[in-house]
């Protein structure tokens, strides 16, 4: 039997970057959630201070960021980017849980085994 963690690491990351892809669009409605892996959307006090349309704003921009570089994507997971809205710069990060979301996920790229947590913060909050 193969399982995801038989994958070569340019596979696995290819396919793990499509999850959180999947999960990212999700969280707006770009993609159906029944077709996403499983996770939750947070942001941290200080994303949570700014005004709602900044809020609703970020997330579509979240939610449809692609510009994915080798400074904020080393692993090519699509698990951080930056985005810059009207000169508020804001980070989001993707973790990987495991399904009780105590632990990091024990095959990230098996969405049976794995939770995501997209997080939006500021990078003074990090």
């Amino acid at each position: 039997m193969t399982t995801t963690l038989d994958l070569d690491p340019v596979r696995e990351a290819a396919l793990i970057a499509a999850q959180n892809d999947a999960f990212r669009r999700s969280i707006f409605g770009t993609t159906s959630v029944a077709d996403a892996p499983q996770g939750q959307f947070v942001m941290t006090r200080g994303v949570a201070a700014l005004r709602p349309d900044v809020q609703l704003a970020l997330t579509r921009s979240v939610a449809s960021f692609d510009a994915f570089n080798a400074d904020s994507d080393p692993h090519g997971w699509h698990e951080m980017g930056v985005i810059d809205l009207d000169g508020t710069t804001v980070w989001f990060k993707l973790d990987l849980y495991d399904v009780d979301y105590q632990y990091g996920s024990p095959e990230p790229s098996d969405p049976a085994q794995t939770r995501r947590v997209l997080t939006l913060l500021l990078p003074s909050e990090y």
